[in-house]
């Protein structure tokens, strides 16, 4: 069988970014497609499409250029952190959402909806994104694709907060936090089909 090919598509948390710490002053990429190809065990060809500081609508403006015109058999999508801080109304990110997993259906190709990741240190932004990621949830049930939910995974239970050990400044993932999303990812979606 030929490897799967699979586009990574979204902003700083799709490059892996991770901020400097005191132990690792040095800027770092860790993309999380590094972990999930491990655990694919390399039969898949993975196109890494992040740009950092990105909000959906400058994602769907490349989408066909960088998505579509691939032809992969997936896209994971992971966009919507920037707009929440940049405080866009939650039903133009999920519109740009839809937009995105809509189109890659219809082009034959199976879109992956990830929910965007808690953070830690800003708790008012915590509840849009719970709003967010259960429209996230939805949608991608209405579209019977396959739904990664990070958020859940990641936080601590009851107050939602981003778990310390997954981030070095609370909003950008650590290496154990990009860890555990290719695991989520490969446990919701890549390890329940034939490879």
């Amino acid at each position: 069988m030929s490897k799967l090919t699979i586009v990574a598509f979204g902003d700083s948390l799709t490059v892996g970014f991770q901020s400097p710490t005191m132990d690792e002053p040095w800027y770092q990429e860790t993309p999380y497609t590094d972990f999930l190809n491990a655990k694919i065990g390399g039969k898949a060809e993975f196109i890494l499409k992040g740009i950092s500081g990105e909000l959906t609508e400058d994602m769907l403006r490349r989408y066909n250029a960088d998505v579509i015109l691939h032809k992969p058999d997936y896209v994971i999508i992971l966009g919507g952190t920037n707009d929440l801080g940049w405080s866009v109304e939650l039903s133009v990110i999920m519109s740009n959402l839809y937009y995105m997993y809509k189109t890659a259906l219809d082009a034959g190709i199976i879109p992956v909806a990830v929910s965007v990741p808690s953070l830690r240190g800003y708790d008012p932004l915590i509840a849009p994104r719970v709003v967010l990621n259960r429209m996230i949830k939805e949608n991608a049930k209405g579209l019977n694709i396959p739904f990664a939910d990070y958020f859940t995974a990641s936080c601590e239970s009851p107050v939602q907060r981003l778990a310390p050990e997954y981030s070095n400044d609370g909003l950008h993932l650590s290496t154990e936090g990009y860890e555990l999303l290719a695991d989520v990812i490969y446990n919701e979606v890549f390890s329940k089909i034939t490879l």
